[in-house]
């Protein structure tokens, strides 16, 4: 069988109905489906905004807003993983994942990401915030339906316009300690969000085969590599002043401040590279560092932060 007729046959699972087998999954295979390293890194973020917000929350209840906002990201995760099965099977990146392997059904999890998603709103509601569970339903609905259903296979800005849902963890967290949302979340929102493009066209230029032959409109393959090489050291040059937006506008000492500087400085170096580097031996040597280092630079701002908030401060 082609890898084409492959995403066809997974295409067509999405509507098929469920066949009354025993499953082989595993618990290992339930876990990938909620992209752990994904989670971890928005757990994180919105743990750094739990812990800096001007409130104080129980310990439990704190615990219990990141258990939902962890849980909630999983959820995403399946359901990206339930409808994107078709062209996860053809890239390499991607195969082997549970539903492309054959591990995982893609009813089995249809289920699982909608009952991890009712579970993490309804007990974020009924136990710590109904801001916080809307705003966690939102992102849910919008990484799964605005993003992997309608906008990762209509337009080259995919990445951009998505990254909205990748971003609001913080938000989220701001709100379940606090009860409400103030400018400081949104500072943090806007950090994720405009780092997320050249976190992501790093990653796409390495893996343009993958997205070409799975037919998705990412921007290498639209535009092109130099065009997108262009927009990274776009969306980095734009990033330093507002990674050290928290210190100008007087919500983060002077560690945060000359840290966001120094780790910008840094990502507009490795972008740098990118474009300097172009088609040459050492393309695609550039843009894993740069993407290695992005994952590097938003922990770097957000542990800071941390450290500025709780002992600077």
């Amino acid at each position: 069988m082609t890898s084409l007729s492959e995403g066809a046959q997974f295409a067509g699972s999405r509507t098929a109905p469920l066949a009354c087998e025993p499953s082989i999954a595993t618990v290992t295979d339930y876990l990938a489906l909620m992209k752990p390293r994904v989670m971890s890194l928005v757990v994180f973020t919105a743990l750094v905004s739990v812990m800096i917000a001007p409130a104080h929350i129980h310990p439990m209840i704190g615990f219990t807003a990141l258990l939902c906002i962890a849980v909630g990201a999983g959820a995403a995760g399946a359901l990206n993983m339930w409808y994107d099965a078709d062209i996860d099977a053809l890239m390499s990146r991607t195969s082997g994942r549970p539903i492309p392997r054959g591990r995982v059904a893609p009813g089995e999890a249809l289920a699982f990401g909608i009952v991890l998603a009712a579970f993490a709103v309804a007990v974020l509601g009924l136990l710590v915030s109904w801001l916080a569970a809307a705003l966690l339903a939102f992102t849910i609905f919008f990484y799964v339906v605005v993003y992997t259903a309608w906008l990762k296979r209509l337009t080259p800005q995919n990445i951009v316009i998505g990254g909205a849902a990748g971003s609001l963890p913080p938000v989220i967290g701001w709100a379940a300690t606090t009860g409400g949302v103030s400018v400081e979340p949104c500072l943090l929102f806007l950090i994720i969000f405009f780092w997320t493009p050249p976190h992501f066209w790093a990653l796409s230029l390495v893996r343009i085969d993958d997205y070409a032959r799975a037919r998705l409109p990412m921007l290498p393959v639209v535009a092109g590599a130099e065009a997108t090489r262009r927009q990274i050291l776009c969306y980095s040059l734009a990033l330093v002043p507002i990674g050290a937006t928290p210190w100008l506008l007087g919500y983060a000492h002077a560690l945060y401040g000359v840290t966001a500087l120094v780790a910008g400085a840094l990502m507009v170096m490795f972008a740098w590279r990118v474009c300097k580097q172009g088609e040459g031996e050492h393309k695609d040597r550039a843009a894993h560092h740069l993407f290695a280092f992005s994952i590097l630079y938003l922990f770097i701002l957000f542990a800071v932060l941390l450290i500025d908030a709780r002992v600077v401060g």
